[in-house]
């Protein structure tokens, strides 16, 4: 199995307490998603994540194939950091850390993304033609949708 690595980082200007209500909250995922992944939360979620949650969703990534995904809130200390681990879905293996910092101009946003594909040498040709820069481009609408979001509200 090959293990992949992906690290996104990103200052905003707004409190630690403002970034954990927004991002510990599971209905707003599908804001900062891009539309091309017809993203759409299959489960009934609640305002606040916590440790145990299962959130079940389906993307479709390639030509409208569906795809369904369970992940799995596995560690949350808050407003510090939370994982999240795939159950089930399009990864052989998905481990995702959350960390929030307070700096001086708000707070500092880690992700840290350690995935592997399925299918053994198929897999890394996949990633290497299609997954890595889809993850790259999933990750460039993120930081520029948060960027819209909270331009301004420090």
């Amino acid at each position: 199995m090959h293990l992949y690595h992906l690290r996104a980082q990103q200052s905003l200007p707004i409190s630690l307490p403002r970034a954990w209500d927004f991002f510990s909250n599971p209905n707003n995922l599908a804001e900062i998603t891009p539309a091309w992944l017809n993203f759409r939360v299959t489960s009934n979620l609640p305002e606040k994540m916590y440790p145990g949650m299962i959130v079940t969703y389906q993307v479709r990534p390639w030509g409208g194939i569906a795809l369904d995904w369970v992940t799995e809130i596995t560690h949350l200390s808050a407003p510090n950091f939370f994982v999240d681990e795939q159950r089930f879905g399009p990864y052989r293996f998905w481990h995702h850390q959350h960390h929030f910092r307070e700096i001086a101009s708000g707070v500092e946003m880690t992700d840290i993304v350690h995935y592997a594909l399925p299918f053994g040498p198929f897999g890394r040709l996949a990633h290497y033609f299609s997954v890595e820069g889809r993850l790259q481009e999933i990750f460039k609408f993120r930081r520029e949708r948060l960027e819209r979001l909270f331009r301004g509200a420090g």
